[in-house]
């Protein structure tokens, strides 16, 4: 009677395995639609006082499209099966954290844009968000303004590929991952 239920018990965990639970790594599926295969992305439109901002996220957003889903990116609209457009609203920066001196540590940077992906197939909004929200934390850089977000983003370039490469990464999973 041990042999059986020993014998049905490993049955029962070798069909789990072999059928699988149905999840799938995070960050590696698509819900696009299989013929979108050339996606246009066009310049971003930057609406803050963040001077050139928009060349930088427009870029990241094209090379993570590129690196996610074996797309090919264009510039421009014509000839492509779907386009994404982007316009950059806001970005703020405000403490996080602050030192024994009352000084801020760490800042919270906040971007928003309005996001539009469209299957120019079927004339169809795939995925749009007009208000998303982008943010991350930071530390504070000694001797910079950093509740300028001029000032922020041009203490180096490091920091403004870290900020436009983490939006683009969020932009991109959201649209490929449907949420």
């Amino acid at each position: 009677m041990m042999r059986r239920r020993l014998a049905v018990a490993l049955l029962a965990l070798m069909a789990g395995a072999v059928s699988g639970c149905g999840y799938a790594l995070a960050g590696r599926g698509s819900f696009l639609p299989a013929y979108i295969r050339t996606i246009g992305i066009p310049q971003f439109v930057n609406i803050t006082p963040v001077y050139e901002i928009e060349n930088v996220f427009t870029e990241r957003v094209r090379t993570e499209f590129i690196n996610r889903g074996n797309y090919k990116v264009q510039p421009e609209t014509a000839g492509v099966d779907a386009v994404l457009h982007g316009e950059i609203l806001s970005i703020q920066i405000q403490p996080a954290s602050f030192t024994d001196q009352q000084q801020a540590s760490r800042y919270i940077l906040t971007v928003t844009a309005k996001i539009e992906f469209r299957d120019l197939k079927t004339n169809n909004v795939l995925w749009e968000n007009p208000q998303w929200m982008f943010r991350d934390e930071y530390e504070a850089a000694a001797g910079v303004d950093a509740l300028d977000p001029n000032a922020f983003l041009s203490q180096g370039s490091d920091s403004l590929d870290r900020v436009a490469s983490e939006f683009a990464k969020s932009v991109v999973s959201a649209i490929l991952e449907a949420f």
